[in-house]
């Protein structure tokens, strides 16, 4: 990954204006390192999904995670729908037929390879180029969970990379022509035309009843997150986003003074007392 000097300086969240923020109507966040704090998800971050949704947002994660993790976070968190392996499909609740409770329906993205056969194909020939170029390569723990990426470890449950070898790894995946992009975790690679931008506005486009993009704020923390800080008109980056900051083309337009789930924590508070003071018809 080549370094690169940003498009523009991200203000501090503090500063964002209460016109914009009164705009919202939806919530997109990424899920490791923005909602959770070193691997943990905390009982603030948690409540603060809740309170998002009891306000009336919708809440929307999109996220590198497997579609195993997202058949879960779908059925059990506060949430309208969740992007998995950065935008390969997205998973959502819908009415049963029979009118008795809700089941798990998904949207595969157009550009994924749905052929199951062709697509472990692929992945399982990169995977071979991988480990003889990487000996010491470990993929996530969560791989066995995965349809459409394979997800190198590069500091989760292993020694951290340098970031000469991280670079490297995407070049090699590229070089196959494959797609990689690069988390706070994982590198993740896949083969296909989808991302999480394109994952996510195709469930939008299946929904007439949701908001347009200029009505949702995505808040993230990573490089992977970068075509959706370019996307989204209104975009915060947690604290911990300024390590990668300098190898952004596309920065999230603000900043949190918090990093991970505090974060998060304080892009949901400010987006609150203006939903709450717009209501009233009061400054915050």
């Amino acid at each position: 990954m080549k370094m690169s000097s940003t498009s523009a300086t991200p203000q501090s969240w503090d500063l964002a204006p209460q016109d914009e923020l009164s705009k919202i109507q939806g919530i997109c966040l990424d899920i490791d390192d923005t909602l959770s704090s070193h691997g943990k998800l905390t009982a603030e971050a948690y409540s603060a999904l809740w309170r998002l949704k009891a306000a009336g947002l919708y809440v929307v994660p999109i996220t590198g995670r497997p579609a195993g993790w997202c058949d879960h976070f779908a059925r059990f968190w506060p949430i309208d729908a969740i992007v998995g392996e950065n935008g390969a499909f997205t998973f959502f609740m819908r009415p049963r037929a029979d009118g008795q409770g809700l089941i798990l329906d998904r949207l595969s993205t157009p550009g994924s390879v749905t052929n199951p056969a062709k697509r472990m194909l692929k992945l399982e020939e990169l995977r071979a180029a991988i480990e003889a170029r990487f000996p010491h390569v470990h993929f996530a723990s969560d791989q066995a969970y995965r349809e459409h990426d394979l997800a190198i470890d590069f500091c989760e449950d292993v020694k951290p990379w340098p970031q000469a070898d991280i670079d490297s790894l995407v070049q090699l995946c590229e070089n196959h022509g494959a797609h990689a992009k690069v988390s706070s975790i994982h590198v993740n690679t896949w083969f296909g035309e989808f991302d999480k931008v394109k994952g996510f506005n195709h469930y939008l486009s299946t929904n007439s009843h949701l908001p347009g993009k200029d009505h949702w704020l995505f808040i993230g923390d990573s490089p992977n997150d970068e075509p959706m800080f370019s996307h989204f008109p209104h975009s915060v980056g947690v604290a911990n986003i300024q390590k990668f900051i300098q190898r952004l083309k596309h920065p999230p337009k603000w900043i949190t003074s918090a990093e991970s789930g505090q974060g998060f924590v304080e892009m949901t508070e400010r987006v609150l007392a203006t939903r709450n003071a717009h209501s009233k018809g009061t400054q915050p």
